[in-house]
């Protein structure tokens, strides 16, 4: 029997980067004001285990931050399933208030909310799950988790004033595992609100609840940056540019790939046209290199009287060279945002494909080409990296795959040339992927085909890289003319721009 994945530790295959000098990003602590200091912690000491149920009913993992500094406090256990490597955090907390009114606070006492019995000996012994009770003002931010039916001693976590905490949700596409029938259940949970104005931070926390609990209101709660300078932790441009270099991805084309990413300039210059729509009469023009021409601030206008949107060039033979891009030309764009209250810098790196092709059914055991199904001109598909504003380390990727995506945590990645990562597109639908393979969208033997494959077409997304937007960074970007074009980028309703998506502001999913 394997050992499982759960027993071994992920690093990145390579040494995280010295970051060029700035001021509060990757020093390790970050001020969330009202006196309340954190750090990231990702040493733990194993409290206990299960061997079933969970993600590939493999069990989980329960555990407690170690080598804390001076001062500093666990506010919370960590749990992760077996199925993956060790690779996880939990923020601790110090109090670091001038005041009698104390950012930290013991709690007055505990509430047992689980003893987890014998499950046909697939377990270590038995685990027993707290809530701590918090002082009047003050919240819980996790639980704490024992092998021993006496109370955990009241010095063993904090409560968290209340003012520094917000409102958490379940995360329910992480249920991190649940008991046989359903009668226990143990969560992932993170702040309700999650934007680039959003203060609420993410803890690494847990939420253990019973199945028949009907409440809507979560016991714990996370944080809550209410630091007049929230940003101060995000990277600086210099820093950006590093961390771009460091952890930007390899992207793999299929094989039968006809269809490939360019350059917006490219675009452009090669024939595209903007089509204007005036009382019923269109007119057609070419697009400037930085689609200076393009119309601006126009997602009001209504379609029946005024209208703008992109297509190809007319002539066919030009048409269908454009189609198939040009890869050398490509570049990714990258747009940088603080999310989770400023403890994480996401750098969402956009690339541009002239031409989305038509997908391909598969029913049993027969692929079918779906013709004109899925084709549109104007593609849009992006690759976010999620960095620690703590230590600049990239902990997960998420990977746009249509209208959806998929967050994929670090250890599940494969890497190259130190710590950046691959990735692959499917043929001609261009959904990103962690993984080769073919990959179904559908149930029972039915759905549409995404096929990945590793191939000699690669675009590297460092090599030409563009910082197209960095709001917290005031005027120190400039964003080109097209970015702020809001209509379509193909006829026929076609789609929209990045900056015209809901998680431009807004976390993916």
């Amino acid at each position: 029997m394997k050992s499982p994945l759960i027993e071994t530790t992920f690093k990145l295959p390579a040494d995280i980067p010295v970051w060029p000098p700035g001021d509060g990003f990757a020093t390790g602590i970050i001020d969330l004001g009202g006196g309340l200091l954190v750090s990231q912690i990702s040493t733990f000491n194993k409290i206990w285990t299960t061997y079933e149920g969970g993600p590939d009913d493999l069990g989980v993992t329960f555990f407690e931050p170690t080598g804390l500094s001076e001062g500093f406090f666990m506010l919370g256990c960590y749990c992760q399933p077996n199925n993956k490597p060790l690779h996880g955090w939990i923020l601790v907390a110090k109090d670091n208030s001038s005041t009698t009114n104390k950012a930290l606070k013991k709690p007055l006492d505990y509430k047992l909310v689980c003893n987890i019995k014998s499950l046909q000996n697939k377990q270590d012994e038995q685990c027993y799950i707290w809530l701590p009770i918090a002082p009047s003002n003050y919240n819980v931010v996790g639980h704490v988790v024992t092998t021993s039916q006496d109370k955990p001693s009241l010095d063993r976590i904090m409560c968290v004033r209340s003012d520094l905490t917000d409102e958490c949700v379940k995360y329910k596409s992480m249920k991190l595992w649940r008991t046989e029938k359903k009668r226990f259940n143990v969560y992932d949970v993170r702040p309700i609100k999650r934007d680039i104005e959003a203060k609420g931070v993410y803890v690494g926390t847990f939420l253990a609840q019973n199945g028949r609990t009907k409440s809507k209101t979560l016991p714990i709660v996370c944080l809550k940056n209410t630091n007049a300078n929230r940003f101060s932790s995000m990277p600086n441009l210099h820093q950006i540019e590093t961390l771009v270099k460091a952890y930007s991805p390899y992207m793999y084309l299929h094989p039968m790939e006809k269809y490939l990413p360019s350059s917006v300039e490219w675009f452009f210059n090669n024939g595209a046209l903007l089509y204007e729509k005036r009382n019923g009469v269109i007119s057609e023009s070419p697009i400037e290199s930085t689609g200076s021409n393009l119309p601006q601030e126009c997602s009001s206008i209504g379609r029946s009287s005024l209208a703008y949107w992109l297509d190809l060039p007319t002539d066919e033979v030009n048409r269908e060279r454009v189609k198939k891009g040009d890869l050398q030309s490509s570049k990714a764009y990258v747009h940088v945002k603080p999310m989770l209250g400023g403890t994480f810098t996401d750098l969402v790196m956009w690339v541009f494909y002239p031409f989305n092709g038509g997908a391909r059914a598969k029913v049993a055991f027969l692929n079918i080409p779906l013709r004109t199904k899925g084709e549109h001109v104007g593609d849009w598909e992006h690759v976010t990296l999620r960095v620690s504003n703590f230590s600049g380390e990239l902990w997960k990727v998420y990977l746009s795959q249509h209208s959806k995506g998929q967050w994929v945590d670090s250890c599940e990645l494969e890497f190259q040339n130190g710590n950046r990562p691959l990735v692959y597109s499917s043929l001609h639908g261009h959904a990103l992927f962690p993984r080769p393979g073919c990959v179904m969208q559908g149930v029972r033997g039915f759905g549409i085909r995404n096929d990945a494959g590793k191939s000699d077409l690669v675009m590297d997304m460092v090599k030409g890289f563009e910082i197209v937007a960095a709001e917290y960074l005031g005027s120190v970007i400039s964003e080109p003319p097209w970015l702020n074009y809001e209509m379509n980028w193909g006829p026929n309703e076609g789609p929209k721009g990045p900056k015209q998506k809901d998680f431009w502001k807004g976390d993916e999913r």
